[in-house]
């Protein structure tokens, strides 16, 4: 799948991004960190980060789980990345889960990704439910979620322990076809 908008595209994930997934995950470990720890962990070396989109492209074609990313247009730098997982095909419901770099936060980047992938689900994978779990903290992915249409479904006692942390509450956030 490739969509592209005004100022970047976004991409499934393939061999020829692995460096530069290293790179933005290097970048930005600080915003990756607390919700996004495997991810960051299995990103810190260029040969990491190729074992990784190896798994990752694999997983894309089996259809367990899909990495999409967002680059820029003009350099083609690397800027974000959106997973659908946690595929349930019985039920026809996926998670999404994102993170974009520092630099290009409150530009709407995520908003208009989120929903171009949630169509795609929809359409293409004919999936009836798409969530979004964030913690109540996370104001961007809040947006986000309430920008693309998502309604705040639950509180989920401990869902997420973040590395070094005491586990979280999140917020559930559903869309449906």
């Amino acid at each position: 799948m490739f969509l592209e908008f005004q100022d970047y595209y976004i991409d499934a994930i393939h061999e020829k991004y692995a460096w530069r997934l290293c790179d933005f995950c290097t970048i930005n470990t600080e915003r990756l960190q607390r919700y996004f720890p495997k991810t960051l962990e299995q990103n810190l070396t260029p040969d990491l980060s190729k074992h990784f989109v190896e798994r990752k492209k694999k997983e894309f074609q089996a259809r367990e789980e899909f990495l999409f990313v967002l680059k820029e247009k003009e350099n083609h730098t690397l800027v974000g990345i959106i997973y659908l997982k946690e595929m349930d095909w019985e039920k026809k419901q996926g998670e999404l889960a994102y993170a974009l770099g520092y630099q290009l936060e409150g530009k709407g980047y995520m908003t208009e990704t989120v929903k171009a992938i949630s169509k795609w689900a929809f359409e293409e994978l004919q999936l009836e439910t798409l969530q979004i779990i964030t913690h109540k903290s996370n104001l961007g992915s809040v947006r986000v979620a309430q920008k693309c249409g998502f309604t705040w479904q639950k509180v989920l006692l401990a869902e997420h322990t973040p590395p070094g942390e005491n586990p979280l509450d999140m917020e559930l956030y559903e869309l449906y076809a």
